[in-house]
């Protein structure tokens, strides 16, 4: 299973994915400074550290630079922390989740209708 990361450390996995998968620290330190974020150097090394160490992203070195890769995509971490959510919020229901999203109307009429073409051609396959 996948293991939790913070909000800053999904920030920088946010931009690893947004890069393809793949980013130099030059990179993910411009990524940061475009958003507004005057994260120190020694910060952003030490959330990378435990990103590795937490098996999500692996480091080269390239020449004095670092490359970081993540070792896990987008889509599987997402799929991953839904799981969870799920898990501990409503006991692995999906139907409790969709249930709650409609009611709060955090899923609108055509979010519905694109899901339900989703799903459709998914029964199809």
């Amino acid at each position: 299973m996948l293991q939790q990361v913070s909000d800053s450390e999904l920030e920088l996995m946010k931009i690893i994915w947004a890069n393809g998968g793949t980013a130099l620290y030059a990179h993910i330190m411009d990524a940061l400074e475009a958003v507004g974020k005057t994260w120190q150097k020694n910060t952003v090394i030490t959330l990378l550290s435990r990103l590795v160490e937490k098996g999500l992203l692996k480091t080269r070195k390239i020449g004095r630079r670092n490359e970081y890769t993540a070792l896990v995509t987008e889509a599987d971490y997402q799929a991953a922390q839904t799981r969870l959510l799920l898990d501990k919020l409503y006991e692995g229901n999906v139907k409790g989740l969709v249930s709650t999203l409609i009611q709060t109307e955090m899923l609108t009429s055509a979010e519905y209708e694109d899901l339900k073409k989703l799903w459709e051609g998914r029964k199809e396959r």
